[in-house]
Protein backbone atom coordinates (compact mmCIF):
# COMPACT_ATOMS: atom_id res chain seq x y z
CA UNK A 1 0.00 0.00 0.00
CA UNK A 2 1.38 3.42 -0.83
CA UNK A 3 2.12 6.00 1.86
CA UNK A 4 -0.76 8.12 0.52
CA UNK A 5 -3.16 5.19 0.85
CA UNK A 6 -2.04 4.63 4.45
CA UNK A 7 -2.61 8.31 5.24
CA UNK A 8 -6.05 8.32 3.65
CA UNK A 9 -7.18 5.23 5.53
CA UNK A 10 -5.77 6.43 8.87
CA UNK A 11 -7.47 9.80 8.49
CA UNK A 12 -10.81 8.21 7.52
CA UNK A 13 -10.73 5.85 10.52
CA UNK A 14 -9.72 8.69 12.85
CA UNK A 15 -12.61 10.85 11.62
CA UNK A 16 -15.03 8.01 12.33
CA UNK A 17 -13.57 7.67 15.84
CA UNK A 18 -14.63 11.24 16.61
CA UNK A 19 -18.24 9.98 16.83
CA UNK A 20 -17.34 7.63 19.68
CA UNK A 21 -17.08 8.20 23.43
CA UNK A 22 -14.83 6.51 25.96
CA UNK A 23 -17.78 4.29 26.90
CA UNK A 24 -17.34 2.82 23.41
CA UNK A 25 -13.89 1.67 24.44
CA UNK A 26 -13.98 -1.59 22.47
CA UNK A 27 -14.52 0.27 19.21
CA UNK A 28 -12.01 2.99 20.11
CA UNK A 29 -9.29 0.48 20.89
CA UNK A 30 -9.97 -1.54 17.75
CA UNK A 31 -10.08 1.58 15.60
CA UNK A 32 -6.85 2.84 17.22
CA UNK A 33 -5.24 -0.43 16.16
CA UNK A 34 -6.48 -0.04 12.58
CA UNK A 35 -5.53 3.62 12.22
CA UNK A 36 -2.32 3.12 14.19
CA UNK A 37 -1.20 0.35 11.85
CA UNK A 38 -1.64 2.71 8.90
CA UNK A 39 0.34 5.50 10.61
CA UNK A 40 2.98 2.93 11.57
CA UNK A 41 3.34 1.72 7.98
CA UNK A 42 3.42 5.28 6.69
CA UNK A 43 6.32 6.00 9.05
CA UNK A 44 8.14 2.82 8.02
CA UNK A 45 7.75 3.67 4.34
CA UNK A 46 8.84 7.28 4.82
CA UNK A 47 11.91 6.21 6.80
CA UNK A 48 12.70 3.79 4.00
CA UNK A 49 12.60 0.80 6.35
CA UNK A 50 9.93 -1.00 4.30
CA UNK A 51 8.76 -0.86 0.71
CA UNK A 52 5.12 -0.04 -0.07
CA UNK A 53 4.49 -3.67 -1.01
CA UNK A 54 5.85 -4.84 2.37
CA UNK A 55 3.33 -3.58 4.92
CA UNK A 56 3.61 -4.67 8.53
CA UNK A 57 0.37 -5.77 10.22
CA UNK A 58 1.75 -5.80 13.78
CA UNK A 59 4.90 -4.22 15.22
CA UNK A 60 5.92 -7.60 16.60
CA UNK A 61 6.32 -8.83 13.00
CA UNK A 62 9.24 -6.49 12.36
CA UNK A 63 12.61 -8.19 12.10
CA UNK A 64 14.97 -7.50 14.97
CA UNK A 65 17.15 -5.33 12.73
CA UNK A 66 14.19 -3.26 11.47
CA UNK A 67 12.86 -2.81 15.00
CA UNK A 68 16.28 -1.64 16.19
CA UNK A 69 16.57 0.85 13.32
CA UNK A 70 13.09 2.14 14.07
CA UNK A 71 13.95 2.49 17.76
CA UNK A 72 17.07 4.49 16.87
CA UNK A 73 15.23 6.95 14.60
CA UNK A 74 11.86 7.06 16.38
CA UNK A 75 12.08 5.69 19.92
CA UNK A 76 8.84 4.29 21.25
CA UNK A 77 6.96 4.05 17.95
CA UNK A 78 6.90 0.25 17.78
CA UNK A 79 6.07 0.17 21.48
CA UNK A 80 3.12 2.51 20.92
CA UNK A 81 1.59 0.09 18.42
CA UNK A 82 2.47 -2.83 20.72
CA UNK A 83 0.60 -1.18 23.59
CA UNK A 84 -2.55 -0.76 21.52
CA UNK A 85 -2.24 -4.35 20.32
CA UNK A 86 -1.85 -5.66 23.85
CA UNK A 87 -4.99 -3.82 24.99
CA UNK A 88 -7.18 -5.66 22.53
CA UNK A 89 -7.36 -9.11 24.20
CA UNK A 90 -8.24 -7.61 27.57
CA UNK A 91 -10.68 -4.86 26.66
CA UNK A 92 -12.02 -5.68 23.18
CA UNK A 93 -12.34 -9.45 23.39
CA UNK A 94 -12.17 -9.77 27.17
CA UNK A 95 -14.03 -8.31 30.11
CA UNK A 96 -11.22 -6.80 32.16
CA UNK A 97 -12.27 -3.65 34.08
CA UNK A 98 -10.76 -0.32 33.05
CA UNK A 99 -11.72 -0.25 29.39
CA UNK A 100 -12.36 3.50 29.29
CA UNK A 101 -8.92 4.29 30.74
CA UNK A 102 -7.36 1.83 28.29
CA UNK A 103 -9.14 3.57 25.40
CA UNK A 104 -7.76 6.93 26.51
CA UNK A 105 -4.26 5.45 26.67
CA UNK A 106 -4.69 3.89 23.20
CA UNK A 107 -5.76 7.27 21.82
CA UNK A 108 -2.58 8.79 23.28
CA UNK A 109 -0.53 6.09 21.56
CA UNK A 110 -2.42 6.70 18.31
CA UNK A 111 -1.47 10.39 18.48
CA UNK A 112 2.14 9.33 19.02
CA UNK A 113 2.02 7.11 15.92
CA UNK A 114 0.42 9.89 13.89
CA UNK A 115 3.11 12.37 14.94
CA UNK A 116 5.88 9.90 14.11
CA UNK A 117 4.42 9.31 10.65
CA UNK A 118 4.21 13.05 10.00
CA UNK A 119 7.78 13.64 11.15
CA UNK A 120 9.34 10.64 9.38
CA UNK A 121 11.95 11.41 6.74
CA UNK A 122 14.12 9.05 4.68
CA UNK A 123 17.10 7.72 6.60
CA UNK A 124 19.12 7.91 3.40
CA UNK A 125 18.57 11.23 1.63
CA UNK A 126 17.64 10.77 -2.01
Amino acid sequence: MTPEQHRSKAERITRAMEKLHTADYEMLIEAAMLAGTHWFNLALHRFGLTRPEDDVMHAEYLTGAARLKLFLVAPGVAEALDEIEHSRPHFVRGDVPGGEAAAIRCLEQLRRLHAAAEEARPLRPE
